[in-house]
């Protein structure tokens, strides 16, 4: 089915959850004239909080904790949220049923108008999405940038035109659940272990992510990381023209770091772009962020000079390695985002000086050894807090790191660290593990950080 062809005029859609995502979803659904339906399973939601939600022009039914059976039975199309799972007991019933599920971005594509650039990726994608963003918002007029990045695609799809450009950053949770969605350029900057205990696999997760490229074809191109192994390899099986970047090696086409410059090779001949020196963003992660983001507007015909006068300015974004301030000589950065090890690896390696790490949180079911191998003799102290708390404690000791410290409040992790750190040193606030059970996000969880920071005595 094309986009064109989307008609959900007078059919009852059931959303499933009630957070930014529900909500914007509805909205989209009753301009297009369809009958939504909100259900969320949390029964101790009331209805007056959940319509309150609504924009004053929108309507829909709601229900909360269960959904009575002749409800179910008139549902057509299933919208879950990202955070639900398609594998419930719940949503296989729809599935059985040969009931459609678009997921919110599957939705938002099918009533949006203009090019799509679609970035995924383990780590990096909010920067990369970020960026890609600010180049084409410098370039030109009409510019959304959605999805991941905590603006839904369905709030925006309604307002874009032929001549719009959208950069939507996509999860794993948001790729189970397309069908239809068709980026113009798309882009893997990464697959490392993540989220297994919802795709339960390694392989589940690798094609999960692969599935951005999943209905592109010759005339679309797909940007991908020619030095991890998942990437590389699907560069031989898309159907996408494949277009790379490397911080490790030349390429006789694409993007690459040699020493500190950054290069492109596109049609035999090599050009120079810049010096990482040049940019306001640390670490080689990020090196890796600006190539991509370069790759997919250079694709989509954006002057090198105008694409590299963003990459010049841009500064980081919130939650990723962002710097919070200098207290009594020692810097406080803030990497909330570092939500998993193979994010905090990239952390601790832009740590350039002595470092106290500050680590936990809820268990997403991953293992700790890399990253603590990653430590190379930088960190001096981790202070652990959260669910995870004891088995990071348990591994670090394992690899023969015993400077631990256990906290029960991140207020009192700052204490800590304040009261640890010397003159010349960096607190890092990278945790490994997601936010759940103590903060409701991640940004909460980096704002109540920077705010103890903040209020720390010089």
């Amino acid at each position: 089915m094309s986009r064109k062809e989307t008609d959900l005029a007078g059919k009852h859609v059931l959303v499933v959850g009630t957070g930014i995502s529900g909500i914007a979803a509805a909205g989209l659904l009753y301009h297009v004239g369809a009958l939504p339906v909100l259900f969320d399973s949390n029964a101790d939601l009331t209805k007056e909080s959940v319509a309150e939600k609504l924009p004053e022009n929108v309507k829909a039914e709601i229900y909360l904790g269960t959904l009575p059976e002749e409800i179910r039975q008139a549902i057509e199309l299933v919208v879950p949220s990202p955070g639900v799972p398609v594998d419930t007991e719940f949503m296989m019933e729809f599935k059985e049923r040969d009931i459609p599920v678009w997921g919110e971005i599957e939705l938002g594509f099918r009533f949006a108008k203009g090019k799509l650039f679609a970035i995924t990726g383990t780590n990096g994608k909010t920067t990369t999405t970020a960026l890609t963003g600010q180049i084409m918002k410098d370039y030109t007029d009409s510019v959304f940038v959605v999805g991941n990045i905590g603006n839904p695609y369905t709030l925006e799809a309604l307002k874009t035109t032929e001549g719009s450009v959208t950069v939507a950053e996509i999860s794993s949770f948001q790729l189970e659940t397309i069908h239809a969605f068709k980026p113009d350029i798309s882009a893997i900057l990464n697959i490392t272990p993540d989220h297994l205990n919802r795709h339960h696999t390694m392989e589940n997760y690798v094609a999960v992510k692969e599935a951005i490229a999943s209905n592109q074809d010759k005339s679309s191109r797909c940007i991908l990381n020619y030095e991890d192994e998942y990437t590389r390899a699907f560069g031989e099986r898309t159907s996408a023209e494949p277009f790379y970047f490397s911080s490790v090696r030349k390429l006789e086409r694409g993007i690459y770091l040699d020493g500190e410059e950054i290069w492109m090779a596109d049609g035999g001949e090599s050009e120079r772009l810049l010096n990482i020196h040049e940019m306001k963003l640390l670490g080689t992660h990020n090196v890796e962020n600006v190539m991509a983001a370069i790759a997919i507007t250079h694709s989509a015909g954006v002057p090198m000079d105008s694409i590299l006068k963003t990459v010049k300015e841009f500064k980081a974004v919130e939650h990723r390695i962002e710097f919070v301030a200098t207290k009594n000589g020692v810097d406080y950065y803030n990497d909330s985002k570092g939500t998993n090890p193979d994010a905090a690896i990239r952390g601790i390696r832009a740590m350039n000086k002595p470092t106290i790490l500050i680590g936990g949180g809820y268990d997403k079911g991953s293992t700790y050894d890399e990253w603590i191998e990653a430590f190379d003799g930088k960190v001096k102290w981790l202070v652990l807090l959260g669910q995870t708390r004891d088995r990071i404690a348990e591994c670090a000791r394992a690899h023969g790191f015993e400077n631990i410290i256990m906290a029960d409040s991140l207020e009192e992790v700052v204490r800590i660290c304040a009261d640890k750190a010397v003159s010349g040193d960096a607190v890092l606030l990278s945790p490994a593990c997601a936010s759940w059970g103590m903060f409701p996000n991640y940004e909460v969880r980096g704002r109540q950080f920077k705010d103890f920071v903040h209020a720390l005595k010089e």
